[in-house]
């Protein structure tokens, strides 16, 4: 998760700080409740991160510093 500030004017999105968060799938291999504990070859289990969500903590009216 990435917290930061949103440009309202120009779209832009401009990250602050950042965090992580259990999804607790029990078929991610990067979960704590995945229920292949070691060596999982199971195909039915996810092998791929998401996209880190953006979370907007501050809005902003003003372009952003690359736009101005």
């Amino acid at each position: 998760i990435i917290d930061g500030r949103w440009h309202t004017f120009c779209g832009h999105f401009v990250g602050i700080s950042t965090h992580r968060q259990d999804c607790q799938k029990s078929n991610c291999v990067f979960s704590r409740r995945h229920l292949h504990r070691t060596g999982c070859t199971s195909r039915s289990c996810i092998r791929l991160m998401d996209v880190p969500v953006r979370n907007p903590i501050r809005i902003s009216p003003n372009p952003c510093p690359a736009c101005t």
